[in-house]
């Protein structure tokens, strides 16, 4: 019997996952679409991508504090009822703003980029903290014998409502009427909190926390020093989602000037890559128990080369969409590999914690890279003209993921 039948808890947070995910999936295309058509100036649009990514920087950290100390299945219900409330907050945004797309030189177009980002920063930050309790609680419903295959899965249908259902739909939605896909949005989120209100969880045991917030961290930060696999895999995410960031954050106007497509082309885009997302959370667990973890991970970081070198240099359509199919294979790959490590060898009453820290390092440099791509792009087009500074954040990131691939064919060792 599959573990989504057999226990009804998972069942009900796989598909609360599967429905805040779709949320996502119609965000990550609606939020950088809106913002383009409010300006072209890359760094403003990369400013709406950072904004969305900067609480993985700034909270990460209290995030971890309060998910130890609170109920896990509570929060994730409360976040997901402020993301409801925040996305009918875009809509009024919306409704409110002149007719779009905006003329370069409005003076609508800062106030709606502002008010963008600071949207896309209270999602964010409702995000870090369900997203970490999310998995803190996760070895609470299911064995740990089943974490493997519970993250797969869990992984998967995140990728599939995420990226290949989300994104297409959200480019047909945005085609109607702007507002469309932020409804859809925020009915998601708030059926995801209803979801989640289903699960029955264990009360967890007293827990002997040393007073303080800074005491509390340290006892985590104390733990992830003591075993230097997991703090080189925090660096090492930090160093991909880096890299990462920057070419997410280019590739719509990547996929709308070089490509020449539209929002739905851009759309169907993505879904390749949330193809190779679903494909690696289904087999990744099959990968590492055929190849062993070190195997897995260390194959995952050679195989991101290949997607920035093809960014470098197609205009191929069928070509992108291969690389983001692989992109996102490995991605998942590795995630389904250090994510179920994480949460078998982490004591539960630190797991919140020494998580927070590992997706501090790990998640923190996200905004940090769409920052610098939009830099990037803005600071070369004059010298090298407009094609070719969008291709310079992908020769970045071909550069920066072959050093991070001989780094870890050098020092990453896994027990067995």
């Amino acid at each position: 019997m599959s573990l989504i039948a057999k226990n009804r808890n998972f069942r009900m947070m796989f598909s609360a996952a599967a429905v805040s995910n779709l949320g996502d999936g119609i965000s990550m295309l609606a939020f950088p679409w809106l913002a383009t058509l409010i300006t072209r100036d890359a760094t403003l649009i990369a400013c709406v991508a950072a904004a969305t990514r900067l609480p993985w920087l700034l909270f990460s950290l209290p995030a971890g504090v309060i998910t130890d100390q609170f109920d896990r299945r509570k929060l994730m219900v409360q976040a997901d009822i402020l993301r409801t409330l925040l996305t009918i907050g875009v809509i009024g945004l919306i409704l409110s703003a002149p007719a779009m797309p905006l003329a370069d030189g409005d003076s609508a177009v800062l106030p709606m980029i502002a008010g963008l980002c600071a949207a896309a920063f209270l999602l964010g930050s409702a995000e870090v903290v369900r997203d970490n309790a999310a998995q803190t609680a996760l070895p609470a419903i299911v064995e740990k014998s089943e974490l493997e295959v519970a993250n797969g899965q869990l992984w998967s249908i995140e990728q599939i409502m995420g990226q290949f259902v989300g994104p297409p739909l959200a480019g047909i939605l945005i085609a109607y009427a702007v507002p469309v896909p932020f409804v859809v949005d925020a009915v998601m989120f708030a059926l995801a909190a209803w979801l989640m209100w289903q699960v029955s969880m264990a009360p967890r045991g007293a827990l002997d926390l040393p007073k303080g917030f800074w005491r509390q961290l340290r006892e985590g930060a104390d733990w992830m020093r003591a075993h230097a696999l997991i703090l080189r895999l925090a660096i090492m995410l930090g160093c991909v989602n880096f890299v990462f960031m920057m070419s997410a954050t280019i590739l719509v106007l990547f996929s709308q000037e070089i490509l020449g497509l539209g929002a739905t082309g851009y759309g169907m885009l993505l879904t390749a890559g949330a193809a190779g997302g679903v494909a690696g959370g289904l087999l990744g667990p099959k990968i590492a128990k055929r190849l062993g973890n070190q195997r897995t991970v260390i194959a995952a970081l050679f195989a991101f080369l290949l997607p920035f070198a093809v960014f470098a240099v197609t205009e191929s359509v069928i070509l992108v969409a291969l690389a983001l199919f692989l992109e996102t294979f490995a991605g998942m790959t590795w995630n389904v590999v250090t994510v179920s490590l994480r949460q078998r060898i982490i004591p539960d009453a630190l797991l919140g914690r020494v998580n927070s820290i590992y997706r501090f390092f790990g998640w923190g440099t996200i905004p940090l890279g769409a920052l610098t791509a939009g830099f990037l792009v803005s600071g070369f087009e004059a010298e090298v003209g407009r094609e070719t500074a969008i291709r310079i954040p992908y020769i970045f990131g071909l550069i920066a993921s072959l050093g991070l691939a001989i780094y870890g064919a050098l020092r990453l060792r896994f027990p067995d």
